[in-house]
This record gives C-alpha cells, structure tokens and sequence, in this order.
C-alpha cells in the first residue's frame, strides 16, 4: 500500500507540475501577443484609406486583456492626433494617391476635435490630391468631415440626418419623491445644472438659456463651416424644410440629398471602389476593380512623431478626473502627478504642455494635479495649457 501511495503522490506532483508549465506558458505567449507588434510593412502606392469606425478621441481608453480574449471590444477609438498627422502626411506623400474617408461606422467626436480634423481634410482636397468620402447615410459630425472631400458617396438607399446638438434628459424628482429619498444639493451659481435631475422634474429657464446658447452656437458654427466646404450645397434649404425637398423626388432621400448638393454621387460600395481604383490604382491580389489599399495603422506606424530637438514634456488629461490611479481614458489623479515627477526627474525637460480634453471631476485628484504642476512651475519650467474639445 505505501507503494501505491508514494506512485499516486508522484503522478499528482507530476501533473500539478505539468498544469503549472502550462498555465505559465500560456499566459508568457498571451504577454508576448499584447505587447508585440507587427513588423513594419512598406507603404505601396495607394489610397490611404481612413476607416473611422469608432469615434476621435484626445486619449483611447486601454484595453483589457479580458476584452483582447473574448472578441468582445467595444466601439474603436481613435487618437485625435494620430488621424491629424496621418491626414497632414498624406498631403505631401507621393505613394498616396487619394485620401478614403469610410464613415459608414463614424462614432464622432467633440466640436472642435471635428474642426480641426477637417481643416486638414480641405488642405489635402485644396493641394489638388482626391479626397473621396463613402456612408450610408451621414449624420453631423459624419458629414462634418464629408463636406470637405472632393467627391461625397452615399448609397442609393441611405439618406442625411441633420439633428444638431444637444438632446433629452431624464429628471428623477418624482421618483426620488415616491420613494421618500431626501436629496441634499450644494451649489454656486445658476447656471450649474448637473444635478437638477435630482431636484427637478424639468429643465430650469437658467439651464434652458444656457444650453440654447451653448447648442445654437455649436451648430451655427456647424451650418457656417459646412456652407463654406460646399458652397453650392443647399444647406439652408435643407434644414428648414427637407419634407419638402425630399417630396418633389417622390420620397427618395437619397435623390433629394443629391439634388441638393448635399452628395455628389449615389452608389453603392462596389461603385465607390471602382471610381477609387481609377484614382488609386487597381490591387490585383484582391478581387476585380478592388483599388490599392494603404492602411490607416500602418500609415501613422510608418509616420511617428518627431523626436528631434529639444524633450518637451505632454501631459494628458482626459476623461473624467478621479482619484488613484489607472490606466489611459480617465484622468486620474496620482497616475499623473505621478507622471509630471517623472518628468521633473529626467531634468531634460524644456517646457512642460498640460492637453485638457476633461468634463472635470473628483476635487481631490484635480488638486493632487495642481500640486504637481505647480512643483514644475517652481522649477522654472514654463508651462503651456492647451484646451481640447472638452475644458
């Protein structure tokens, strides 16, 4: 018996050993599959293709590895300048021979992030250089950037849907009353207007005035740029009274969109590819009239940031500011003041840049921000404060 003991004690040993390799080298090789990039492939001519299925943001939220695993990632974001250098690269770049907008899936971004981003769309369109523009249908921060190619696509069944900013929102007062919760507010000012859904039923005339003012001139600004891409376009038009425009094409969205100059041509994908491939050039790999591709990630891995001349420190807040730490998509507190010392220790700095893209947040963690800043400050390092589209 004590044999057979000491041989079932060693098969257990053996094969707890054996779990353990396992376990081990699968979560090295899973280390090695998040952190290990590709190999540089070299661009061949083609059309930069800028497949924004997902939204623009000043700092993409990390990834998990859970999500990595399960296939479930969310909606994609993308770096605001990472799409901008990419854009102002391809202007000059002879191996791109058209610049591709695909917003079929464009999740949007802030005002100004889409400002921005345009203006470098109209300079690569302005040099003389296609810029083709493909979706569906647009909506306004899609067509934002649309308005500035130099052909706008849309497939014959799709149409434009124009809303403007802004939106509903939820007021909890009757319910909080129902259940007998008593809600205790501190406030300064009148236009503060984030928790009257707990103190209110409907929105306030002080919050009312505020927001028309906010809202209105976002999409003023929004009507003016977009007369200015297109001036041919009828924007005006379209916006005061598309039953009627859409009407006289018997219902069609899409023709009343084409008859408006809001696009320029209907068709579907396949259409679209081929007219890219006249410009572009044919891919003979892919399947007929398929037009050479440069991907979006290869483009901006083969056109990184400069890094000649003097280190200039940038720090990023965006997102919610909280306390702690954490990883990029919020702004939390101690990771970046963390950071900023960091930087303060290298003592290479010349100049330290502060990008805010943040709604605001925690007190505490916007202190511990301060402090940080102010130490650099101290050590006479001049310091540039730069607003994104959220401050």
């Amino acid at each position: 018996m004590k044999l057979v003991r000491g041989a079932w004690k060693l098969l257990v040993a053996i094969k707890d050993g054996l779990v353990l390799i396992a376990m081990l080298l699968f979560f090295g090789l899973l280390f090695v599959a998040l952190n290990t990039r590709p190999g540089m492939k070299p661009i061949v001519p083609g059309a930069l293709v800028l497949d924004l299925d997902g939204s623009i943001v000043e700092q993409p939220a990390e990834q998990s590895a859970y999500a990595a695993l399960s296939g479930r990632n969310g909606p994609r974001e993308f770096r605001a300048r990472d799409v901008l250098r990419a854009i102002q690269a391809a202007k000059t770049d002879g191996r791109v021979k058209a610049l591709v907008l695909d917003l079929d899936s464009f999740g949007g971004a802030y005002p100004a992030t889409l400002n921005e981003i345009a203006a470098a769309i109209g300079d690569v369109r302005a040099s003389g250089k296609p810029v083709l523009a493909y979706a569906t249908s647009y909506t306004d921060g899609g067509y934002r950037l649309a308005a500035n190619a130099s052909e706008i696509w849309m497939n014959p069944l799709g149409g434009t849907l124009f809303t403007g900013p802004g939106g509903s929102q939820l007021y909890y007062k009757g319910l909080i009353d129902k259940l007998g919760v008593n809600t205790h507010v501190y406030r300064v000012g009148k236009f503060k207007s984030f928790v009257e859904p707990f103190t209110r039923t409907d929105q306030s005339p002080d919050a009312r005035a505020a927001a028309q003012a906010l809202n209105g001139a976002l999409f003023g600004q929004w009507q003016e740029a977009i007369v200015k891409a297109r001036p041919k376009a009828q924007v005006a038009q379209f916006l005061a009274a598309p039953d009627k425009l859409i009407l006289a094409k018997n219902g069609n969205v899409a023709q009343a969109n084409l008859a408006s100059g809001l696009v320029d041509k209907l068709g579907d994908r396949a259409a679209f590819e081929r007219r890219v491939a006249q410009l572009a050039g044919v891919n003979t790999a892919r399947p007929t009239d398929a037009f050479s591709t440069i991907k979006y990630d290869a483009y901006v891995q083969a056109n990184p940031l400069p890094t000649a001349g003097s280190a200039i420190g940038v720090v990023t807040i965006a997102g919610s500011i909280m306390d702690g730490e954490g990883g990029p998509g919020t702004a939390w507190g101690t990771t970046i003041a963390k950071a900023i010392e960091r930087g303060l220790a290298t003592k290479n700095l010349k100049a330290l840049v502060v990008r805010v893209d943040s709604p605001g947040g925690s007190v505490l963690a916007s202190e511990e921000i301060r402090i940080a800043i102010l130490e650099a400050k101290k050590k006479g390092l001049p310091i540039v404060v730069s607003m994104g589209g959220l401050a």
